[in-house]
């Protein structure tokens, strides 16, 4: 598999992202959102993470990855995307 993943310093997305050489798109591998908006700041997170999805075999064709792939993908949109509090957007 042949994986370039980058992300933003400041902001919760991806800078590049692409799997197999198909531009990617982190919503097929899970979904992100505040764990815990209600204590967030204005315009903040209060407890961002990024929460893997079970695989399709839609999502597997797409980026000719297998299941192992599409979980080392999952782990690294997790590490990436999951962070906590954060006031970059205040």
């Amino acid at each position: 598999m042949k994986l370039v993943l980058e992300f933003y310093d400041a902001l919760c997305s991806t800078s590049e992202f692409v799997v197999n050489g198909v531009t990617a798109d982190y919503d097929d591998f899970g979904d992100k959102y505040d764990h815990d908006s209600e204590n967030a700041e204005e315009y903040g997170c209060g407890d961002m993470h990024f929460d893997p999805k079970p695989f399709t075999e839609e999502v597997l064709n797409k980026y000719h990855i297998t299941e192992n792939e599409y979980d080392k993908i999952c782990n690294k949109l997790e590490d990436g995307l999951s962070f906590g509090n954060c006031g970059w957007c205040i």
